[in-house]
């Protein structure tokens, strides 16, 4: 059997670059890693005192925080204005001097979050940059803004910087949570470190699943991704199985077909294909195709077919000259010739070249109507563009042979064998064809001798009957 391409993608459109969201707000990237959009404002006073005992954080005096409390509940009001003007006032020329570092820390943090309210990412940088230049500030203040300034670079698209201050984050916490591997993979990969990504995000693949978590499915998809990019074939399939788990997609079904085949898995091929084409998943032309192909390479012909023709029908495969061949051909395998034909005459009628006449004559041949097949052939090699003329003219000799005009039939077989690479068939069937007309001669004499041994039987009979009538005696009876 012919084996036909089995996929009409390429490798790398298959498992094209995943989408990531850079610029995912800081406020739901503190929320994954349980951080509050204020950075811990006036918590981290009291619960760091007793993790630190070296760092001394200047108090917080009661003026200071009446007013940090009422700049905060205007922000949270969205009364951005009212929260500045009220901020500006406490870090005036004379009253900055008044504040400590605890206390201006405090001062930049609400800052900051005014300008990110703004979408003044850069604006909200340097004021969480103050922030951390502040000495003796709560452990916990410095640790969520470090967290937070790495965050707003990968907002900028500032990748390098980004991981730069996310490693500085890493070094002072010790509870570093899946979310921000992610994040640190997600910096990686944009720096095209995929070693480094690869590494961060498995380490949080790892904690989720020892947590007894499902890992999120981009998680997995740029495993996937980084693993491809590595030609890891085999880890790529291990990736795509946890997805097709926990995600079942199409897309994943797609690739993990693709894949397998790639690892000479036939049957698990076909079996990937064949899920996501019963689940009514393959709405696309080219993925029906493939599934054709797949099934035609498993020598289930029939499901080829009916694959190809449901597509055709409902036009989501494209009308082509080469989608109704393969359909054709696909009929013709399983034997189904009243189906084959019409679809090889719209392939051939669709079809510039005389190739597709020549096959369908074939097919015609293959079905007993004779004359159908003389004509396809002549069209095909009138109209030219016929890769194997030598092979049609043994097709077109078949088909006069069958039709009983052996002179046509002799002068194609001639014909054909012009080509070396048919003269053997050719004078095969020259040969056939003489003996065959000789035992059909040889048939016909011998019933003309018959016939005229018959005859002369009869007229001796009929001579003998008159000479019985004359010998009789008159009254006699």
């Amino acid at each position: 059997m012919t084996l036909f391409k089995a996929t009409t993608w390429t490798r790398a459109a298959l498992f094209a670059v995943p989408l990531f969201a850079a610029q995912v707000a800081v406020t739901q990237l503190q929320t994954d890693v349980g951080l509050s959009p204020f950075s811990s404002a006036f918590a981290a006073e009291k619960k760091e005192k007793s993790q630190e005992a070296t760092r001394r954080t200047p108090a917080l005096r009661n003026s200071v925080y009446e007013k940090l409390s009422e700049a905060q509940v205007a922000a949270e009001a969205k009364d951005l204005a009212t929260a500045k003007q009220i901020l500006d006032e406490m870090i005036a020329t004379d009253g900055k001097k008044s504040l400590n570092s605890y206390e201006l820390a405090n001062v930049y943090n609400l800052y900051a979050f005014i300008q990110y309210s703004r979408e003044d990412y850069a604006g909200a940088l340097r004021s969480y940059e103050q922030v951390v230049a502040q000495p003796d500030i709560p452990l916990a203040m410095e640790i969520n803004t470090r967290f937070t300034i790495a965050q707003l670079y990968f907002v900028q698209e500032q990748w390098q910087k980004g991981i730069n201050a996310l490693i500085k984050w890493f070094e002072m916490t010790d509870t570093p949570n899946a979310n921000a591997y992610v994040l640190l993979a997600q910096g990686y990969y944009q720096v095209k470190d995929y070693d480094e990504s690869l590494m961060n995000v498995q380490k949080a693949i790892s904690m989720s699943e020892e947590a007894g978590k499902v890992p999120r499915e981009q998680w997995y998809n740029l495993a996937r991704y980084l693993y491809f990019e590595k030609n890891d074939t085999n880890s790529t399939v291990v990736v795509l199985e946890q997805l097709l788990k926990h995600y079942p997609k199409k897309e994943y079904w797609v690739q993990i077909s693709h894949l397998y085949g790639e690892q000479k898995k036939e049957s698990q091929q076909l079996a990937a294909m064949e899920t996501a084409y019963v689940q009514n998943m393959l709405d696309k032309g080219n993925e029906q195709i493939t599934m054709a192909y797949l099934y035609l390479n498993a020598d289930v012909p029939y499901k080829a077919a009916k694959v190809m023709d449901k597509g055709l029908k409902n036009e989501s495969i494209e009308g082509t000259s080469k989608n109704w061949e393969l359909t054709g051909n696909a009929w013709r395998q399983s034997q189904e010739l009243d189906k084959a034909i019409p679809a090889m005459e719209k392939a051939a009628a669709k079809s510039s070249k005389g190739e597709l006449y020549v096959r369908l004559g074939n097919v015609y041949l293959d079905n007993d109507q004779f004359k159908q097949s003389i004509t396809a052939i002549n069209k095909g090699l009138s109209r030219g563009g016929v890769k194997r003329p030598d092979t049609a003219r043994l097709v077109l000799g078949m088909a006069y042979f069958n039709n009983e005009q052996y002179e046509k039939a002799r002068e194609a077989f001639i014909a054909a064998g012009r080509d070396e690479r048919s003269v053997a068939y050719a004078d095969q069937w020259i040969g056939y064809m003489d003996s065959e007309l000789a035992r059909q001669k040889s048939l016909q004499d011998e019933d003309e001798a018959m016939q005229e041994e018959e005859a002369a039987l009869q007229a001796e009979l009929m001579q003998e009957e008159p000479e019985s009538k004359e010998g009789a005696v008159p009254g006699e009876g």
